[in-house]
This record gives C-alpha cells, sequence and structure tokens, in this order.
C-alpha cells in the first residue's frame, strides 16, 4: 500500500499512576529525520524511541510530542536507621554517665537525632516505564501510519489518474508521427512539382529527403520507453511500500523523454502535446514528492 509522507496519530495511556500522550506528525522530507520532545526524564529512551518509529516510516519529517504525568511523583517512604539510632543512645548514655547527669533521651528525642529518620523518594523502574511508554508510542504509530495509508491511497489515484492522462497524450504522438513525415512528403512533392513540373519529379530524390527528415523527427524509440515507464510507475504503485524515490527516478526519466520528443519535432501539433506531456509529468513529479 503507498503510504503519504504527511500524517498524524494520538495515543494516551494511563497504567500504574503513569499517563502519556503522544502526538505524531509528519511532513515532506527526502530523509527520515525525527525531532522528540520530551521531558528530560524521558530522555534516556531516546535512542530507543527512533528505533521504535523506524519499525513504522521510512520517510518523512517527523515531530514527536510526548506527555508525561506520574501521580505517584513527590512520594516518599520514611526510612528508618536502627544501627545509628543505637549509636545516638549509647552516647546520650555515656554522656550521661561521664557528666554525672540525667539521661532523659526517649524514642522522641532519638528521632529528631540527624538520619535516624529520612525521607526517601521511590526510584524509578526504568523497564516499567519503557514498558508503558512503548505502549503508547506503538498506539500513536498505529494511527500516524493509517492516516498516511489514506492519504497515500488519495494519492495514489490521483497519480494513476493523471499516467492515464499522459498515456493517451503520447498514444497521440505515436500515431501523429507517422503522418507528419506522409505530409512533409506531400509537401515536397508539391514543391518540386510547383518549381520543375509534374514531368521531371526525381522519386528517389524525395525519398531521400523524406528519409532523411523522418530520421530526423523520428521519436519512436522515446514512445516506446515513454510507455515502458508510465508501465512501470503503475506497477510500482500497485505494488506500495517505500516507493517514493524510485517514483521520482521514473517521473525525472519520463521528463528527459518528453523533452527529446519536443525537441525533434516541428509540428505543431506535437509540440503543443509535447508541452501538455511535459505538465502532466511536473504535475507527477510534484505529487510524488508527498510520497513514502
Amino acid at each position: 500500500m503507498v503510504k503519504s509522507m504527511t500524517g498524524f496519530g494520538r495515543y494516551e495511556v494511563l497504567e500504574n499512576d503513569k499517563k502519556f500522550i503522544i502526538e505524531l506528525k509528519s511532513v515532506n522530507h527526502r530523509y527520515f529525520d525525527v525531532n522528540i520532545r520530551m521531558p528530560k526524564k524521558l530522555n534516556l529512551f531516546e535512542s530507543a524511541i527512533r528505533s521504535l518509529l523506524k519499525e513504522y516510516a521510512e520517510r518523512g519529517k517527523i515531530d514527536m510530542y510526548i506527555t508525561y504525568e506520574d501521580a505517584s511523583e513527590g512520594v516518599a517512604s520514611l526510612k528508618y536507621n536502627s544501627e545509628l539510632a543505637k549509636e545516638y543512645l549509647d552516647y546520650y548514655r555515656l554522656m550521661s554517665n561521664e557528666l554525672g547527669i540525667e539521661n532523659d533521651a526517649k524514642a522522641s528525642i532519638i528521632a529528631r537525632s540527624p538520619e535516624v529518620l529520612s525521607m526517601e523518594e521511590q526510584t524509578i523502574d526504568e523497564d516499567e516505564l519503557w514498558k508503558i511508554l512503548e505502549k503508547c508510542i506503538r498506539g500513536a504509530a498505529e494511527k500516524f501510519v493509517e492516516a498516511r495509508k489514506t492519504e497515500g491511497e488519495h494519492l495514489k489515484a490521483d497519480l494513476l489518474s493523471k499516467l492515464d492522462n499522459l498515456d493517451k497524450l503520447v498514444d497521440f504522438v505515436e500515431k501523429r508521427s507517422p503522418i507528419i513525415i506522409e505530409e512533409y512528403k506531400l509537401k515536397i512533392e508539391e514543391k518540386v512539382k510547383e518549381l520543375l513540373g509534374s514531368n521531371q519529379i526525381d522519386d528517389s530524390r524525395i525519398a531521400m529527403e523524406v528519409t532523411l527528415f523522418a530520421d530526423k523527427v523520428c521519436v519512436d524509440e522515446e514512445i516506446v520507453r515513454l510507455k515502458s515507464h508510465i508501465k512501470n510507475m503503475k506497477a510500482e504503485l500497485e505494488k506500495g511500500g517505500g516507493v517514493g524515490r524510485k517514483l521520482d527516478f521514473i517521473a525525472q526519466e519520463m521528463n528527459r523523454e518528453a523533452n527529446t520528443t519536443l525537441s525533434k519535432t516541428s509540428d505543431i501539433e506535437i509540440s503543443s502535446v509535447g508541452i501538455e506531456m511535459k505538465t502532466e509529468i511536473e504535475k507527477i513529479r510534484e505529487q510524488i514528492q508527498n510520497i513514502e
């Protein structure tokens, strides 16, 4: 299936108090170019994110926006250092004995001693976080690809229509070419008759002139190649996949053959149709720039 390089996808996941919202959008680009905007704490996943996106797109300038909320963020647990508490208690007793004062150490006093009780933030489980993030990325990427496919099918239909029209123009040139040679022969014969009279016509000389003219204006090879290029482009469109670069190359070859056809002819009708061919090919090339 043909895919456009223009697309959009959005997906949202909420699991284990962690919420991700991911938006993907893309425009035309010759290569695979990804720009990711995300919270700093997710930077460790950047390489994995880029690798994952390559499963869904081959070309295009892709912008990814990641919104992340963690309801458990800021929640900390109380940590009790029993060994340190016992050490404080031993020193309180020692001070009491050495100084001859009352030991009024209570649990509440020891608890206020440095490091006995402390708040410890929960550590991030990277594997769990990536599992949720990956799920959200794939969800957004699938919607993104579907949008690209839908647009791609529209592009395909438009290109096939333009190729059909181009085929008709090529057919006209193919049918018209032998006629202009015959017209040239008649014109030469009339001119000779006018100058020399009907009894002095040298048929071999006229035949030679016509042959030279035919060689000069012959576009048989260009017609054959144009028809082949049209056929190949249609086949590539039906095959689908990442065919954008190949289609662009075929379109360049089409344009070369159309230019050669125009340069060879002096016939007004073929010149007019040749210009139409070039215009149609240019439209085709413009549309191909949108295909992955």
